[in-house]
């Protein structure tokens, strides 16, 4: 098959093949990126404890950054993968141009927040309860500012993995990846602590490895784009704002964004919960903890969603109905699986799981953060089965274009339902350890909602292709 044919794949393999060979590239490389974010944080902890926190209340602002970019490559990968369904070469790469644009816009938003707001931002969050309160604020202001003022790589280092994940090319999205993946966790060490001649830096060192692992895979993506993705190559002929082209990507990405700029505001509002507690300081870093280490069960489920939102848009755009049903069998089947093994491990492993992050440092704290992390970490994976079905269907609205049913859904989920539930059985029972339980009562109302945006999705759509 010729090169600029690749895409076809998308419409011919067989979907118990097609998926896994679209996927699993995106899974792994995914899985890669979960465990920089954990080497992130054990470095920070072994360093200061206190970093572990500040990093922990910069981190809800920083998921703004990174919701904003990924959604509007959903919305991207989207519209070119339809287009290229619809045997539209030209129409796609003049659609990856205008979503170039979107996607270094959206990286001035955060330039000019970490330039001039970051700072103010973390004295709204770090709450006076916090033991070492001007410590925090000053490593975690550091380490926002760096973040969101080179932001630049992340917008276009996610641009350009879209754009191969659209010709069903994710083993060199995964290569991009994986690079600045690998080029955080060795700088890592090297920059917070001060090896091989570098000063120690602490938490900004943490943060200059993120946005240096950044460049490095914006870098690599452009050059496999422009070298080794023929259809989505960027050529200056096609190089035209279209309207329509920006309000295809933004209709489906703006919903995919604000539905993951939900969970920073629902990240921001159990800080403030937990942060009335005696054990502050503790449960605010079993949160942290919580959200890098259920990142190695949920980025597989995020990649197998990454991977079929190509198959999906793409069968869909060429009207083959028996392959987008295909489609989400399979990839429920897989990502059922995930959540089942991480489920078992969350459920017996919890101990072992927490004392990755012990510092000899801080003892008090540890032990606080065991104790409390054993209890969450058993409560928050009950609900990881309910997940898995949840996240395949709302990918499945995304490829379709109803992306505003995936937005309605997180809203209830995250804003509606789940801190709601932990504010009240906050007050009702004063135990830290109680709140947890509002994880598994939102999926749970979330996901009965799903099934009935998907039967409603399914017959008026889905059914009559």
């Amino acid at each position: 098959m010729a090169a600029n044919d690749r895409s076809t794949l998308l419409g011919t393999m067989p979907m118990t093949r097609l998926v896994p060979k679209v996927s699993i590239p995106i899974m792994f490389s995914m899985l890669i990126q979960a465990l920089y974010n954990i080497v992130d944080s054990i470095f920070v902890s072994r360093f200061d404890p206190n970093g572990l926190t500040a990093v922990s209340l910069a981190m809800p602002f920083q998921m703004l950054m990174i919701a904003l970019s990924t959604g509007m490559g959903t919305g991207i990968n989207s519209l070119l993968s339809r287009r290229l369904g619809e045997r539209n070469v030209e129409g796609a790469k003049r659609g990856a141009w205008n979503g170039l644009l979107i996607e270094v816009l959206g990286s001035c938003l955060f330039i000019i927040f970490g330039l001039f707001l970051a700072g103010k931002t973390m004295g709204l969050v770090v709450s006076d309860n916090l033991a070492n309160k001007e410590s925090i604020l000053s490593m975690g202001t550091s380490y926002l500012s760096i973040v969101t003022t080179f932001s630049i790589g992340l917008f276009t280092a996610i641009f350009f993995e879209r754009m191969l994940q659209a010709t069903g090319n994710s083993i060199l999205s995964m290569v991009s990846q994986m690079s600045g993946a690998i080029t955080n966790i060795i700088l890592d060490p090297i920059m917070i602590f001060g090896l091989l001649g570098f000063p120690k830096m602490g938490v900004s060192g943490a943060a200059i490895a993120t946005v240096v692992g950044q460049f490095v895979s914006a870098g690599i993506g452009f050059t496999l784009n422009q070298r080794k993705n023929p259809e989505l190559k960027l050529v200056r002929k096609y190089l035209k704002i279209n309207r329509h082209d920006l309000s295809g990507i933004v209709s489906v990405g703006l919903p995919s964004t604000i539905m993951a700029s939900i969970g920073s505001v629902m990240n921001i509002g159990m800080n403030a919960i937990l942060s009335g507690f005696a054990q502050s300081n503790a449960a605010l870093n079993v949160m942290s903890v919580y959200f890098k280490l259920q990142s190695f069960i949920f980025m597989p489920v995020f990649g197998l969603s990454n991977g079929i939102i190509a198959i999906l848009a793409y069968n869909y755009g060429a009207k083959i109905k028996e392959r987008v049903y295909s489609c989400i069998k399979v990839a429920l089947c897989w990502a059922c699986v995930i959540m089942l093994i991480g489920t078992f491990v969350f459920m017996v492993f919890p101990g072992q799981l927490m004392s990755i992050f012990e510092s000899e440092a801080e003892a008090e704290i540890t032990a606080q953060m065991t104790d409390i992390g054993i209890v969450a970490m058993r409560i928050i994976s009950s609900s990881f089965l309910l997940a898995a079905v949840g996240i395949i269907l709302s990918t499945v609205f995304q490829a379709v274009g109803r992306g505003s049913y995936s937005m309605f859904i997180s809203i209830l989920r995250q804003l509606a339902v789940l801190l709601p539930v932990a504010w009240l059985i906050a007050r009702l029972t004063g135990d830290v350890k109680a709140v947890w339980w509002c994880f598994p009562i939102a999926e749970l109302v979330a996901l009965v909602l799903c099934l009935f945006f998907y039967r409603k999705c399914n017959n008026k759509m889905l059914a009559k292709l």
